[in-house]
């Protein structure tokens, strides 16, 4: 695959609870100066910046020791209660010394669940962003608990974005990037990019995580292929070096891996269907022939006709699955009936789709291993 250069006119920066915080989990003034700087030159540049920016539980967590009646969920809320304020003091403050106007918006899963609220998010970064205003965000740890929770924040800044229709996603940590094993082990070597075509990862790729932070590099890797496939490149490098960021920007000799966006770009609804797996309300189960006709190169809606099975309550305009008779989840999409209609008129031919092509994606990982 041809290496095309990137694209950087407006980028995502995603900082770990590892590259900010200290060993005793309280912030590292320094290391957050140092990006703030970093970004700000950017900004300077009229490159347009969102930070999406992990810590808050790690830095509340030097700030308090609860009682033994607190259970750790409590504890993790009172955490992040008390570190979102340190954090976001600190980047106002930071940003303040470069002219720099930051402003604060914290996210739940649940936002990104309904289309309206969506774009109520995207509409109010986009002000934001035309009034020279640097979006700070994160998840808002303090409400959002257990089956509410984003994997972790690798996965709130594939969202964002995909939502803004970034060129560009840094996604920084405390390593270089995507190894051919364990970083610092003898043999093992740095990917510097990887495309559509290369290999599956999961055979380098340790499950463990480290430090303060809630994901790992098989979280990160998964994310950033979603979002390279939407048309976003994304860039996994070590935020704990100098500069990383305008380094990468100016092609520096750093080191980094680069996923590289596939150029085919996807719609916005479509963007947030593909991130909407989590939020599905129920499913439907769909015979041969509707799917060979979803996976042909005509564009298709899902009939009622290829539906043999309603699985699940949901109301109109929810989200559902859409599975094969082998139990392949192959798409997902919008209903346009609600699970007790659909139930009613199961194999019939209606006037309307079920789910109509411009509300519906379609799990390309599995397209090709069609078989009847």
């Amino acid at each position: 695959m041809k290496n095309i250069k990137p694209e950087f006119d407006r980028i995502t920066v995603k900082i770990g609870s590892n590259v900010i915080t200290q060993n005793d989990g309280s912030l590292s003034d320094e290391r957050i100066l140092r990006i703030v700087e970093d970004i700000a030159i950017l900004y300077k540049q009229g490159i347009e910046v969102i930070l999406v920016t992990s810590g808050a539980v790690a830095a509340g967590r030097g700030g308090l020791t609860p009682s033994r009646k607190t259970n750790i969920v409590a504890a993790k809320q009172i955490w992040a209660a008390i570190g979102q304020v340190k954090l976001m003091s600190s980047y106002q403050f930071l940003f303040g010394k470069y002219g720099i106007q930051a402003g604060q918006l914290l996210a739940t899963k649940e936002s990104f669940r309904d289309r309206r609220h969506y774009l109520n998010m995207k509409n109010c970064i986009s002000a934001m962003l035309e009034n020279k205003v640097l979006p700070i965000v994160n998840e808002n740890d303090a409400v959002s608990i257990n089956e509410l929770m984003f994997t972790d924040n690798d996965e709130l800044s594939g969202l964002i974005s995909s939502m803004m229709d970034c060129n560009s996603l840094f996604i920084l940590s405390n390593v270089d990037g995507v190894y051919t094993g364990m970083p610092g082990v003898e043999g093992n070597e740095l990917i510097e990019i990887i495309d559509e075509d290369s290999e599956d990862l999961d055979q380098y790729i340790s499950s463990e995580k480290s430090g303060f932070g809630r994901g790992g590099m098989i979280t990160k890797c998964s994310i950033a292929r979603k979002i390279a496939s939407q048309g976003i490149d994304v860039f996994i490098a070590n935020g704990t070096r100098n500069s990383i960021i305008t380094d990468i920007v100016r092609s520096k000799e750093v080191p980094f891996t680069r996923f590289v966006a596939n150029r085919k770009k996807e719609t916005g609804v479509k963007k947030w269907l593909s991130h909407s797996d989590t939020f599905a309300k129920g499913a439907v189960v769909i015979n041969d022939g509707a799917r060979e006709a979803l996976f042909g190169e005509k564009a298709t809606s899902l009939l009622m006709i290829g539906i043999t099975k309603i699985d699940g309550f949901f109301k109109k305009g929810d989200i559902v699955r859409i599975i094969d008779k082998k139990g392949n989840i192959i798409g997902l999409g919008k209903a346009q009936l609600d699970s007790k209609k659909a139930e009613q008129h199961i194999g019939e031919k209606l006037n309307k789709p079920f789910i109509h092509y411009d509300f519906l994606v379609i799990n390309d990982k599995i397209k090709g291993n069609i078989s009847f």
